[in-house]
């Protein structure tokens, strides 16, 4: 609720202000406009944000995957640890908009691989790091415990290491989620198919409707944080236990 009004209240001065300083629509539209805009090019705007939407879904599972099998490689081997965490990380540090243009000439302009490609390792290096602290996380005594029960290595990781990365896995997701929607729209900016929400917001930025490039950026933002909602409810259904999920009277 204090965010539902908050957000209204922010609307509504940006309307205000919009209005009685007479700012130009091609500066910044206000609120009203963009409504109207997003009502009448919702044909256009709703399959431009399938586009998008299925080629950062695409990319984030592909990145969860590899992450999570990196993460349990690199918990089973320790040296492999030391040398794929450097790797990860000189991965998370180059930049989106030197990587974008790399996928389009490997993969071509509109091949779905290129954004699977900026996608996938935008998300991998949170998830990554997430997963292996939580795989690392359980206590020696907890190891201990399920040695006593002579547990192999794959009951270990099933019954302990698992349950014990989850929030961590969520955590991670939580991140990862709205990362693979920026990152669909960066690559897009650098070239792709015209039904894509990167390219019709290049395209009517560039013919100064703003009204139109402002309601897809509106949705793009409405759809990352549907899509960071689910994630949140995914999170309560599957640990509910968990103190992060639990409400705070709770004992």
């Amino acid at each position: 609720m204090p965010a539902a009004v908050v957000f209204v209240a922010a609307l509504a001065l940006w309307e205000g202000l919009t209005r009685a300083s007479g700012v130009q629509s091609f500066v910044l539209p206000p609120p009203s406009e963009i409504a109207a805009a997003l009502s009448r090019e919702w044909g256009d705007l709703g399959a431009a944000t399938l586009g998008t939407v299925s080629g950062a879904l695409a990319g984030l599972g592909a990145g969860v995957a590899v992450a999570a099998l990196v993460a349990a490689a690199s918990v089973r081997w320790a040296g492999l640890r030391a040398g794929l965490l450097p790797l990860a990380v000189a991965a998370n540090s180059t930049p989106i908009v030197v990587l974008a243009p790399v996928a389009n000439a490997w993969f071509g302009l509109t091949s779905p691989l290129s954004t699977i490609t900026v996608v996938a390792v935008l998300v991998f290096f949170p998830v990554l790091v997430n997963l292996v602290t939580g795989l690392l996380s359980p206590t020696a005594v907890q190891h201990e415990l399920l040695a006593t029960y002579a547990s192999g290595p794959g009951r270990v990781l099933a019954s302990l290491r698992v349950p014990a990365a989850l929030p961590f896995a969520f955590s991670a997701l939580r991140i990862a989620v709205p990362l693979s929607i920026i990152g669909a729209i960066v690559k897009e900016y650098f070239g792709g198919p015209q039904d894509r929400l990167g390219q019709y917001i290049t395209t009517k930025a560039a013919l100064f409707q703003f009204d139109q490039a402002w309601a897809a950026i509106v949705l793009a933002s409405a759809v990352g944080i549907a899509l960071y909602l689910l994630v949140v409810a995914a999170e309560r259904l599957v640990m509910p236990w968990h103190v992060s999920v639990r409400h705070p009277n709770a004992p």
